[in-house]
């Protein structure tokens, strides 16, 4: 008999220890007791019971990101192009999850496919290649919209990249190295452009200078030829005042004239300029001879 209560003590504890469960963090285990949906369990230690309860499955409610492979697109002017995705989502409701659709992952991938295709046949192709921001916030509003029902979330998507055909990428390569030499024609014709205007505001100022220099050289030989004759003219103003003060009388003066005009006329000077009183003066010369000849 005790060893029968041992063996049952036995066989409970076993079947008490292999139906205790413990969840870890981020993760969710669905319960179904009887084949139908009983309840969900968290973080922590849980206990089954045993032959009606069964784990269903263990799901991560981590963030999880799926690259989906280049999918064919048609824009709007009827050009084909591969574009692949990445969709960044998280599981927000296992029940939902579980049971809202067969094969999550597959559903999520067709439909960002359909969703990729239909947002891309709206647009043209250079509208394609620069709203990637557009088709994103597109993409995600919809799927996230879509995929409420299944219990998971969408966070983000990114169009990862976008692969035109070959002849477009010629005429878009083709179109980039011109634009390129256009830009260097423009930067290399407004280099020239800087240049000649520097080249000419030098000349401006040096004109500038060179005319203020010359105006300052008149300004000082007007000043210096101004001074030259004012100084002449105290000189003579002086000589007269001298001659005044020395009480010298007009014969004297008559011929000091004379002497003057001796001295013009000894060969070197090619005219002569004879004063109107000549006659006075010979008499003058005259007179000084004849007091001359007496003393």
């Amino acid at each position: 008999m005790p060893y029968v209560l041992i063996a049952v003590l036995f066989v409970v504890l076993v079947l008490i220890l292999s139906n205790v469960r413990v969840i870890p963090q981020s993760h969710a285990v669905i319960i179904e007791r009887l084949g139908g949906y009983n309840s969900t369990w968290g973080v922590g230690i849980h206990v089954k019971v045993p032959f009606i309860d069964r784990m269903s499955s263990m799901i991560s409610l981590k963030e999880k990101v799926l690259d989906f492979p280049p999918q064919p697109v048609i824009t709007k002017d009827n050009v084909t192009m591969m574009i692949d995705t990445v969709v960044y989502f998280q599981i927000t409701d296992p029940k939902l999850y579980m049971y809202g659709v067969e094969k999550p992952i597959n559903a999520l991938e067709n439909l960002s496919a359909t969703t990729l295709r239909n947002i891309i046949g709206e647009l043209e192709l250079d509208q394609t290649l620069t709203s990637r921001d557009v088709i994103n916030t597109k993409m995600r509003s919809i799927l996230d919209e879509a995929t409420d029902p299944w219990g998971i979330k969408v966070n983000r998507v990114e169009v990862k990249n976008i692969i035109p055909p070959e002849a477009i990428k010629e005429a878009m390569e083709k179109q980039m190295r011109a634009e390129r030499e256009r830009r260097e024609q423009i930067l290399i014709a407004e280099g020239h452009k800087q240049s000649a205007i520097l080249e000419a505001e030098g000349k401006k100022q040096a004109m500038i200078l060179e005319a203020e220099a010359e105006k300052e050289a008149a300004i000082n030989r007007a000043k210096g030829q101004a001074q030259s004759i004012l100084e002449v003219q105290n000189a003579t103003a002086k000589g007269l005042q001298l001659i005044k003060q020395a009480g010298v009388d007009e014969s004297v003066i008559k011929l000091r004239s004379l002497e003057a005009l001796e001295k013009v006329a000894d060969g070197k000077a090619t005219k002569i300029i004879v004063p109107s009183d000549i006659q006075n003066l010979a008499g003058l010369v005259t007179s000084v001879s004849e007091l001359a000849g007496s003393k």
